[in-house]
């Protein structure tokens, strides 16, 4: 398996032996259960599908995935993801300790919402004068062309809702591992809030 389920906690900072310090994000990574097994007889491709957070009110979920749980026998989980197939079976736990100091990951997140905004914010455009009464401070200008073609181009930088993405950061190293308290410290910031949800998988 290459990869593991988690929750960003926050950042912080430590020191190396030589008092170099470095901000980290802390990462709450599994322990993970397996709920399922594709098989390419059954799926048309393998894979392993995993849960993390478990549902403490099975009323929660939705008819589609309690009989998902169901079938397999497992509990409930919140989030669910498929990774490589791995040398697995339902009901096997994933926790930190496939994880190591100085492994490259790419951690996948929703990055935090900013609503709606503007061109400026948005696609930073430089915008007007500010004084003067030039009245064109933060403006998006013009934004189409002469008589040909008539209409905006396509994908124009335009005002409008910003973040709730899914992003994925790469080659971000792991810089300590913490198997008994399931902590991953990651070397640089990673997408998302505190308190969201992680995909973190090995790139090496």
């Amino acid at each position: 398996m290459t990869g593991i389920l988690g929750k960003k906690l926050g950042m912080t900072q430590i020191f190396d032996e030589t008092g170099k310090i470095f901000p980290v994000t802390v990462v709450e990574a599994g322990p993970c259960c397996v709920v399922q097994i594709k098989t390419r007889q059954n799926d048309g491709y393998e894979a392993v599908k995993v849960g993390f957070v478990e549902v403490k009110k099975e009323k929660k979920l939705s008819k589609p995935l309690a009989g998902i749980f169901k079938k397999v026998g497992t509990k409930p989980y919140k989030m669910l993801k498929e990774f490589p197939m791995g040398d697995l079976k339902v009901g096997d736990l994933l926790t930190v300790e496939r994880f190591s100091k100085g492994d490259i990951v790419a951690v996948t997140g929703v990055t935090k919402g900013k609503g709606f905004q503007g061109v400026i914010k948005r696609h930073h455009y430089a915008g007007g004068p500010a004084s003067h009464g030039s009245m064109f401070y933060r403006a998006p200008g013009s934004i189409g062309a002469s008589s040909f073609p008539s209409r905006v181009w396509k994908n124009k930088g335009l005002p409008g809702h910003m973040g709730s993405e899914q992003v994925t950061v790469r080659n971000l190293r792991v810089v300590e591992v913490k198997a008994e308290q399931n902590l991953l410290l990651i070397l640089g910031a990673v997408p998302g809030s505190p308190g969201s949800y992680l995909e973190i998988r090995k790139e090496n």
